[in-house]
């Protein structure tokens, strides 16, 4: 397991890009018609969901804290 220490604004940038690569994963995966590119831009997917997930309980768990 790998643990990054982030500030606000990195946290705040990594959500920002995340959310933007799921768009565009979204997106692709719609307008391909190879089977196994779409299998594995559909692993990415599911790899930058967790990730996103991770970051907004983390994010959660940050503002708890601070209150």
């Amino acid at each position: 397991m790998v643990s990054i220490e982030l500030n606000e604004e990195e946290c705040m940038t990594l959500k920002y890009l995340l959310e933007n690569c799921l768009a565009d994963l979204r997106m692709e995966i719609i307008q391909t018609d190879s089977i196994d590119y779409k299998t594995m831009l559909k692993k990415r997917k599911a790899v930058l969901l967790k990730l996103q997930k991770s970051i907004m309980t983390t994010g959660e768990q940050t503002e708890r804290i601070i209150e």
